[in-house]
């Protein structure tokens, strides 16, 4: 019987909708994913502007069109990666992750997992 490598993944990808709305339980699990990546020391690769995350190293990838809906001044938030357009948010997810995790989201959080799965 072959060995399976055991590889380990260092550069998590977390999908999930912008707007959480009534579901304060899906906020809470996003919470806890976040506390539970930064005490890993793993790198979070983000579909959004850099997101602080105390103890991990953050890559937000976040496509112009969306950029001026928001705007990260602090320096300490992580790397933001701004692309064009969604596409090129998938192909930049691609090349910077290990691995994904998609949260409860929209109509886009679909279409990334299917388009990832493709």
């Amino acid at each position: 019987m072959a060995a399976t490598p055991n590889k380990q993944f260092k550069n998590i990808c977390v999908l999930s909708g912008f707007n959480y709305g009534k579901h304060k339980e899906f906020m809470e699990a996003a919470i806890d994913l976040g506390r539970s990546i930064a005490a890993r020391k793993l790198h979070l690769v983000y579909e959004g502007e850099a997101a602080f995350l105390r103890g991990s190293q953050v890559l937000g990838i976040i496509p112009r069109v969306l950029k001026p809906l928001g705007s990260s001044s602090d320096s300490s938030t992580g790397e933001e990666l701004v692309v064009s357009d969604m596409q090129e948010r998938i192909t930049e997810m691609l090349n910077h992750a290990d691995a994904f995790i998609f949260l409860p989201g929209d109509l886009a959080t679909l279409e990334a997992l299917i388009t990832l799965a493709s």
